[in-house]
């Protein structure tokens, strides 16, 4: 390792050093009583080689907490020593110092604090062929990370409830890290016109997104809080793209609905959704992420602000890309 050799090439330094301004070999031949001695009688006091192993250590470790790293504990239980292994994908952009986080925010790190997030939905097999409302399930993915998922989103509804209301049911979904610690929820109750859906966090609301009715676009109000941060005015029909603004029509961060082929789209509500929050030049192109346009924002989103974008993308899913009902028998007298 590079930074053992730059300790081996300190230490030795600094031995010739000790030699020549004390000329004395403490502890016979070898020079161990105070340090280590090198072939050519040398000698490095073993106080400052632990000094400096301490602080290459505390380095590494600055290193793998920047990165987003898990050091792997050495064989006898010290330091750490490799960095290998990853925790769970890595999110470098978004950084922030964790003194200054609030315990929202914190909690919200992990998961959002990326440049772009992939949700996909599960297929729902009795959906497509009984006609059975299941419950949503999702998968988030890191687009520079795709091997691995980051998340995940769990409806929790009542049976009942999904066969009536459709898309139209209250519900409670969970988003979960990938080890399936929950992060924060959202919340959506039932509804007749105007859909609304809450993000909450330990189970205080964080901020809320309204729909607002219009004949064919698409008006959502995002609000953190009572204040409003964002406004999403998609023109309908056949446009995909749901673009976050602000009060001055400045680009905040963007959903797009990813077309995944016709047999998904026709057959299946196994939708993908793209967000991106616009950490302009964070993006390199490799996995998926090479599918992802580098989008330019007037600022990025705060750790709540992107739960209530999420949130959104939940939303989004639910009014206009849920079908209806199967492709079976219960075809004829289940879809509307």
């Amino acid at each position: 390792m590079r930074w053992l050799l730059r300790l081996l090439s300190h230490a030795a330094a600094a031995g010739r050093a000790t030699a020549r301004t004390t000329g004395s070999h403490v502890g016979g031949s070898n020079g161990f009583a105070s340090g280590r001695g090198g072939g050519d009688g040398t000698v490095v006091p073993r106080e400052w080689l632990r000094k400096l192993w301490t602080e290459e250590l505390r380095k590494q470790r600055d290193v793998a907490r920047r990165w987003g790293w898990r050091a792997v504990a050495t064989s006898d239980g010290g330091g750490a020593d490799s960095f290998g292994d990853f925790a769970m994908a890595p999110s470098r952009s978004y950084q922030h110092d964790d003194r200054d986080l609030t315990p929202v925010e914190a909690k919200l790190k992990p998961l959002l604090s990326r440049a772009n997030l992939l949700i996909a939905r599960d297929i729902e097999w009795a959906n497509i062929m009984l006609a059975f409302e299941q419950e949503s399930r999702y998968i988030i993915m890191d687009p520079l990370f795709p091997q691995s998922p980051v998340g995940f989103i769990r409806e929790k509804s009542n049976v009942i409830f999904r066969q009536l209301f459709r898309s139209r049911r209250p519900f409670v979904a969970e988003i979960t890290d990938a080890m399936g610690n929950e992060i924060f929820t959202v919340r959506r109750p039932f509804w007749l016109i105007n859909s609304s859906i809450y993000a909450e966090v330990n189970g205080k609301e964080v901020g809320v997104v309204h729909r607002r009715w219009h004949l064919w676009r698409r008006i959502y109000d995002l609000y953190l809080g009572n204040r409003q941060f964002a406004v999403v005015e998609n023109p309908g029909f056949w446009n995909w793209t749901f673009t976050l603004t602000d009060e001055d029509d400045n680009v905040l961060a963007q959903i797009d609905r990813n077309w995944r082929g016709i047999g998904f789209e026709l057959f299946t509500d196994a939708g993908q959704y793209a967000i991106r929050f616009g950490d302009a030049g964070l993006n390199r192109k490799f996995g998926l992420a090479s599918d992802i346009d580098e989008l330019h924002v007037v600022r990025q989103l705060t750790l709540p602000e992107r739960a209530v974008a999420l949130a959104l993308a939940v939303s989004l899913d639910c009014d206009y890309f849920s079908r209806r009902g199967g492709w079976g028998l219960p075809f004829l007298i289940a879809t509307e």
